[in-house]
């Protein structure tokens, strides 16, 4: 007889119903409304550059989300968009997310790079404009073609050859789009006598049009990188292209699978081979540096000679221009073109986030020759002719090195252009644990290690499997060499995408993402605040650069705690090292955002949210699904959890932008919560050894932390479209809510079929410090806006009345003291909801009171200002604080949200 767990059983069982419910929905998916609703309709809404200004380029184009009031408009409405001036400009829009009534909630657009650009457009309820050109998508059984009415993109169906070809005017600019993947089984650092290399093709599963115009397509792409009979390292290639631009824009996700002890990627990047037409002469290399900086280099040079060929050829070549006729020339120089080097390869290697360099040389088997180097290249570079070529580029390359853009061959044929993002001449990537356990063997050892070094180590934990990372990529097919001012367009655009942005006010208006408002400094005592919240803020901030919070796996988070003696952030202290979201430090900087409408601030957002949810989540394997706690590596701790993949930090950039990869992952987490049949969090504390097979009517779900981060996943899925995530939520929050203690309840336990909660009939507590400062204060009051359930509030208001409560008060409601419970502060935000739902001005001015003493955090009389620390005290000069982020983040949701609810009892 085969023994089959239960764990075994309803984990196969929900995968079916999982494969449903995870399935893409269109575009035009909306949930049904109960009944009619009298729609209001509204006004236009002012969108303008993020950054401000009007941007010379566009990333191809530009795609952002903007929300609606409940009731104003229908779920299928359509936009119009004209710049201020009325001009039409064509939009493209589709709706992201829908209020319980059925009208739209959120809404995202997108805009070519070749409409009008202004300062700023009027986005209004109405039919949109036709441009000159529209995209036209055709489907084969072997190939996808993109037509933008510029160019023509051949996508392949089956094979290594992602891109077949990019036409421009009948002539394919560039062909053979690839994925390249290279690996040693040694890491540099351990070389020995013997090392083996390999090399890898990415090749082609599956493609899906996910979007077919008119201004926009989406074109996904899925395979694996293989060679015989290996495969590995599974990517999802999104390609968007956009009506009259040239321009391609790839999301490049990779997910990691390979063994990190004999896995060491030694190069991984996007090739494209470009038809190299005409003369050496005419052949041209283009890179950005910075400031709008341009090297403009030619194959082969015909400026600097001991023979002069003349101005006009000389002046042509340098701006890329096809040269005169050679009859022309100096007859000395064209008699000796051919003893004139012809360099073949180029490269810009970013290593460091402080230094670049470019070298050239004639071709293989030859010496590289130092040509120049800077500090932070903005990751552009073209290879072409007079007649057409192709820039190629990577955002945030120097932020996430080691990077590279080679070109090699263009001395040929045939050139091949490569965006390195991981670049061949540096380290292998090493992703193998940082220590060797210590001795660390049983969980008496672990939990006595945690003590000292706050990290919760266990043998096996640490792996990388099923770790991400997502970079986005760019490539125009030019008509023609560009001139330095305009590849400096393109390399600033490539940098830094030009977003548009509906305002603060507008935003706020709309009743989006809970308790927040605009900035206001209308009174002392909030302008007192308002200068905190700058201040913290700025802090952190400038402290990425300063510490070099940079490179391929780190970029994007921030660290936890600081090291006063050392002047140093703990990077290599166990559990106070990488930051990891631990204590929502995602959820202040959105917040912290939507308030100011500052570039900086969403800057900061975007890149946190970009690592954290792919290099800090398990996307594959027997964890997928939960995030790692803290640590000096991204993976290292072992405590796998939900509250660190956590929905409720990706919402904000997916409606904000209607990024499709930040959709995907909180898609991922809807069913989050059959992680807990693979793992049992509280192993460590229960003592729990051998097999675990939990019974899936009664898992140790947490009602708060646990809870928290999944009903994140579901409130999202149904504001989606998905009316199941909409029942799992309402049915876990009424089954909390009927327990005798609400969501302080003790010995609870979670039926994953019906997705409730349970308890035995007595009262009683069990409540921690960490209960809601992961996102469960903000999905609670977005989930009471949404609903009409009186239980369910009642006991949450409870729930936030009587954290900061008095024992007494505690005893009286649930028969029992909640002991002695820290971060205070941070639940001032808590109080101040019971403050507003209970109409009590003696709660809120509690509010106000918890918030300037400070308990956990920073009071009133806190020191708020840095202080400059110099060599040799430091290796160079740096800003410190007392501050720490976790405070940070905390204090920053607890002032937002005391300003937002009783901000008037400031």
């Amino acid at each position: 007889m085969v023994d089959v767990s239960r764990r075994t059983v309803l984990t196969s069982a929900l995968a079916a119903g999982a494969v449903a419910a995870l399935a893409p929905r269109s575009a035009s998916a909306q949930p049904a409304s109960s009944a009619p609703v009298a729609l209001t309709g509204h006004d236009p809404v002012e969108v303008r550059w993020l950054e401000g200004g009007t941007p010379a380029a566009l990333a191809a184009g530009a795609t952002w989300g903007v929300p609606w009031p409940r009731g104003a408009l229908p779920g299928d409405q359509r936009f119009a968009l004209a710049t201020a001036s009325g001009a039409d400009v064509p939009v493209q829009t589709w709706t992201t997310a829908w209020w319980p009534d059925g009208s739209v909630k959120w809404t995202a657009h997108a805009v070519s790079g070749s409409a009008p650009r202004a300062e700023s457009y009027r986005l209004t309820p109405g039919t949109p404009a036709r441009g000159e050109h529209a995209i036209t998508v055709q489907e084969d059984p072997g190939r996808i073609v993109v037509d933008t009415g510029v160019v023509q993109v051949e996508f392949g169906r089956h094979g290594d050859k992602v891109v077949r070809a990019i036409r421009r005017g009948g002539a394919v600019l560039a062909k053979d789009g690839r994925l390249v993947l290279q690996r040693q089984d040694v890491a540099d650092t351990d070389r020995g006598a013997k090392v083996g290399f390999e090399e890898f093709a990415g090749t082609v599963d599956t493609v899906t049009v996910e979007q077919s115009g008119p201004v926009r397509a989406v074109v996904r792409v899925e395979g694996k990188h293989r060679k015989g009979r290996r495969e590995w390292l599974p990517f999802v290639l999104r390609f968007s292209l956009f009506a009259g631009s040239d321009g391609v824009r790839l999301m490049h996700t990779f997910f990691f699978d390979g063994d990190e002890d004999r896995d060491f990627i030694t190069g991984l990047g996007v090739r494209f081979t470009v038809p190299m037409r005409g003369e050496l002469y005419d052949r041209h290399v283009r890179f950005a540096g910075p400031d709008g900086g341009v090297l403009a280099e030619a194959v082969r040079g015909v400026t600097g000679l001991r023979r002069d060929p003349g101005a006009a050829v000389r002046t042509a070549q340098v701006e890329g221009r096809a040269l005169p006729d050679p009859s022309t020339w100096d007859p000395r120089v064209t008699s000796r073109l051919h003893w004139i080097p012809a360099w073949g390869d180029h490269s810009l290697s970013q290593l460091t986030a402080h230094g670049f360099e470019i070298r050239k040389r004639t071709g293989s088997g030859h010496s590289w020759i130092r040509v120049d180097a800077g500090t932070r290249a903005p990751g552009l570079g073209y290879v072409g002719t007079p007649s057409g070529g192709l820039a190629f580029g990577m955002r945030d390359f120097w932020q996430l090195h080691p990077t590279e853009l080679e070109i090699t061959g263009a001395a040929s044929d045939e050139a091949d252009a490569t965006v390195w993002m991981w670049s061949p001449r540096a380290e292998a990537m090493d992703l193998r644990f940082y220590h060797d356990g210590m001795g660390q063997d049983t969980y008496p050892e672990q939990l006595d290690a945690l003590e000292i070094t706050y990290e919760d180590y266990e043998p096996g934990f640490g792996t990388p499997y099923g770790v991400a990372r997502t970079s986005e990529l760019m490539f125009w097919a030019l008509a023609a060499t560009p001139t330095a001012e305009r590849f400096a367009q393109l390399a600033e655009a490539n940098a830094t995408p030009p977003l548009p942005a509906s305002s603060p006010e507008h935003n706020h208006s709309a009743g989006v993402f809970g308790s927040w408002s605009p900035v206001d400094r209308s009174t002392p005592a909030r302008a007192a605040v308002e200068d905190r919240l700058d201040a913290i803020h700025r802090y952190h901030l400038e402290q990425v650069d300063q510490r070099s919070w940079y490179g391929f796996w780190d970029y994007g988070d921030v660290m936890h705690s600081y090291d006063a003696d050392r002047h140093q952030w703990r990077y290599d202290v166990g559990g106070y090292a990488w930051d990891n979201s631990e204590l929502s430090t995602d959820l202040w900087l959105w917040y912290h955002y939507l308030r100011t409408g500052d570039a900086a601030a969403f800057r900061l957002a975007e890149a946190m949210g970009r690592h954290t949810g792919e290099v800090d989540v398990y996307h594959l394997g027997r964890w997928k699904g939960l995030g790692t706690r803290h640590g000096v590596q991204h993976w290292a701790d072992s405590a796998k959890q939900v509250r660190i993949s956590n929905a409720n930090y990706r919402r904000h950039y997916y409606f904000l932008t209607g990024d499709e990869r930040s959709g995907d992952l909180l898609r991922e987490l809807v069913d989050s919560d059959r992680t807990y049949l693979v793992l049992n969090a509280s192993r460590k504390v229960d003592g729990s050894t051998g097999e675990y097979d939990p019974d899936p009517t009664a898992l140790p779900l947490g009602t708060t932390t646990d809870w928290g981060a999944i009903a994140g996943a579901w409130l999202t899925e149904w504001e989606r479209g998905g009316e199941e995530a909409r029942d799992r939520l309402l049915a876990s929050a009424r089954s909390i809510a009927r327990l005798p203690n609400g969501w302080v309840q003790g010995g609870t336990t979670y039926d994953l079929a019906t997705a409730e909660f349970s308890s035995g009939p007595d009262k009683s507590v069990s409540v921690g410090s960490l209960s809601s400062v992961f996102g469960l204060v903000e999905v609670m009051t977005e989930l009471l806006d949404l609903v009409d359930e009186p239980e369910v509030e009642a006991k949450w208001v409870e729930f936030c009345r009587l954290y900061n409560g008095t024992r007494a008060e505690q005893e009286a409601v649930t028969g029992a003291s909640w002991g002695s419970l820290n971060l205070k502060q941070s639940y001032a935000r808590a109080t101040a909801y019971a403050a507003v739902r209970l109409d009590d001005a003696a709660l809120a001015a509690r509010a106000w009171k918890e918030l300037r003493t400070g308990h956990a955090g920073y009071p009133d009389d806190h020191d708020w200002g840095t202080r400059r620390v110099e060599p040799p005290a430091v290796l160079h000069a740096v800003d410190e604080a007392d501050f720490s982020t976790n405070a940070s983040a905390q204090y920053g949701l607890a002032a937002i949200q005391c300003l937002a609810l009783v901000g008037d009892r400031a």
